[in-house]
């Protein structure tokens, strides 16, 4: 009897496309959800290309941080947070580190899975993207063995970049990161407006 062996390589660039396909379908969701920028203004939201690269696993390691610490924002009300984590990952092989953060409000929420806080500046800010830094959320679900994936293709940019009267988070010296990514959304190139309640 003859036994035939199929064997299934995994093809980088189909990989790669079904990747990207992805991201913008996720971008356009944004784009139609965004909660600050509406209508015609939506066309100053950009994006660099997806890119895979910017999709990394990270080694977590958990931080016990039982005191908190007072976050600077962009307005008059600054917030508390908490150190949860580090993650140690590389790209274009940079090794780097991000901490973390969980607010306390987070903190204090009866949901069993909660949002956790991930704001960070890269050599980009300032230039391509937004100078205050950018945001990727990730759950505590999502950390599984000590491993969590951050795909900075889905960084976002605070709201004080569309509308003043917003307190936003500004990444603390310990989450700026020394390379570029490029990489999520990019400087947004309409016209800044007041917040509507």
């Amino acid at each position: 009897m003859t036994i035939s062996i199929v064997i299934i390589f995994t093809n980088p660039l189909l990989a790669q496309k079904n990747y990207v396909q992805d991201i913008r379908a996720y971008q356009q969701t944004y784009i139609q959800e965004h909660e600050v920028v509406k209508g015609k203004d939506k066309k100053g939201l950009r994006f660099f290309t997806p890119n895979i690269q910017y999709k990394v696993l990270a080694n977590f390691t958990q931080l016990y941080d039982t005191v908190g610490f007072i976050m600077k924002t962009s307005g008059t009300k600054d917030k508390k947070f908490y150190r949860y984590g580090t993650l140690d990952f590389t790209i274009k092989n940079t090794s780097l580190t991000l901490t973390v953060y969980i607010s306390d409000a987070s903190k204090q929420d009866t949901a069993l899975d909660k949002y956790l806080f991930l704001p960070f500046t890269d050599l980009t800010s300032g230039t391509e993207s937004y100078g205050g830094g950018r945001y990727i959320d990730l759950l505590i679900s999502t950390i599984k063995e000590n491993k969590v994936t951050i795909d900075f293709n889905k960084a976002y940019n605070p709201y004080c970049v569309y509308a003043y009267g917003y307190n936003c988070p500004i990444p603390p010296r310990e989450n700026h990161l020394s390379i570029a990514i490029l990489a999520g959304e990019k400087m947004y190139v309409g016209k800044k407006k007041q917040r509507e309640d």
